[in-house]
């Protein structure tokens, strides 16, 4: 049947309807005082949704762009940054950071384990002289399924009194609780085809007052990029450069949904989705890749040692039309990925599970008991 495709990947994530219909409306000049008033209801609800005070700018660019408008408007050529590296996302930053010049330090873990913060703390506490600038990390790693530590490492760093914490929280920030403005985080970025529940286009960066201060000396190059002509515009509920119109208006009914849900009972729905996940999986027998305690909300990475991994994906997507994430890079081939971010229920994974068991019993794995990680799901649901 045609029109059935479920996504249940990190992003991009699925779209409710009354979105998607508001992205249908004819554009009207992004000039004009009614596309001001829209913006100046979708700024106050990204602040709200943030849960900050400080300027927040929207651009029209991926999550890369958000992050790497992050790093290239407080820094300057040489400057010391410490960048967290455990997946695909934050090998990219330090990458980033690369291009742009920078005396880069990787702080690694192994991909599937989280970033350990007292790696963080040493290197932080030996800079007496206080040459590291910035503090890189991926809050969310999606390619592994992980949840950083953000409050310990940003304490870290707020002891160690100059340098900025950069943060990317991508597939976090609409998930899980982000207090920014409680934790003094100094820029936040994220992608709008993630926890947004809108297709791609739309990036957003928090931007602290102590970043500002940064930006006042950074001389990395930087013109589309340049957040300075973000935050004067913004003042006006307006952008430098011609926004993405109609995700805008999907943007403005996204944040209309969330508020109406409210911002503990996003992260409570979240929370149950990820530990039905993961009970479901548990209960069918198959490895988990990153741990109970560092689990991220957006997606679960599962490592099948006796069912491939590809064939898994592909017999859920011509079966099912469930579409499920591969691994990346070193992991590509080894695991897949069940996302459950943004626009999904406790239904959808039901089915989810449900058709992942119907999946491993067409491919001749029997090491669980048919139903049992439904029934682990429903369990979880039906209890919290």
């Amino acid at each position: 049947m045609d029109n059935k495709l479920m996504l249940m990947i990190p992003g991009p994530t699925p779209v409710p309807e009354n979105v998607l219909l508001a992205m249908a409306k004819h554009p009207i000049g992004h000039r004009s005082g009614d596309f001001s008033t829209i913006m100046a209801e979708v700024t106050e609800n990204l602040k709200w949704l943030h849960q900050t005070q400080n300027d927040l700018l929207i651009l029209a660019a991926s999550g890369t762009g958000a992050m790497e408008a992050g790093i290239i408007n407080f820094l300057s050529p040489g400057d010391r940054v410490l960048v967290g590296c455990n997946g695909k996302f934050g090998e990219r930053w330090a990458e980033v950071c690369d291009a742009y010049g920078l005396k880069t330090e990787k702080i690694t873990a192994e991909w599937g384990k989280p970033l350990d913060p007292e790696q963080f703390r040493a290197a932080l506490e030996a800079d007496t002289t206080k040459t590291i600038k910035a503090v890189i990390i991926t809050h969310s790693e999606t390619s592994t399924g992980v949840l950083n530590d953000l409050a310990t490492i940003n304490h870290y760093v707020k002891a160690h009194g100059e340098a900025l914490i950069i943060v990317d929280t991508v597939t976090s920030l609409g998930a899980v609780n982000i207090p920014t403005d409680e934790l003094g985080l100094d820029v936040v970025a994220s992608g709008s085809q993630k926890g947004y529940m809108i297709p791609p286009g739309l990036s957003f960066v928090a931007v602290s007052a102590k970043a500002w201060q940064a930006y006042a000396t950074a001389k990395l190059p930087r013109f589309y990029f340049d957040l300075g002509k973000y935050k004067k515009d913004a003042a006006k509920n307006t952008t430098p450069f011609t926004p993405a119109i109609n995700l805008i208006f999907a943007l403005q009914a996204s944040l209309q949904m969330m508020k109406a849900e409210g911002l503990e009972n996003i992260f409570a729905r979240h929370q149950r989705l990820t530990q039905a996940t993961r009970s479901a999986v548990k209960a069918m027998g198959l490895p988990l890749l990153a741990a109970d305690e560092n689990a991220s909300a957006a997606i679960t990475a599962v490592m099948p040692d006796q069912v491939d991994a590809e064939k898994i994906r592909s017999v859920m997507k011509k079966r099912f039309d469930i579409v499920l994430a591969g691994g990346q890079d070193s992991l590509k081939g080894k695991i897949f990925r069940i996302g459950h971010l943004g626009f999904v229920s406790d239904r959808d994974i039901l089915a989810a599970i449900a058709s992942l068991e119907a999946t491993l019993q067409e491919l001749g794995y029997e090491n669980f008991a048919l139903g049992a990680g439904v029934a682990a799901a429903a369990k979880v649901i039906a209890t919290l």
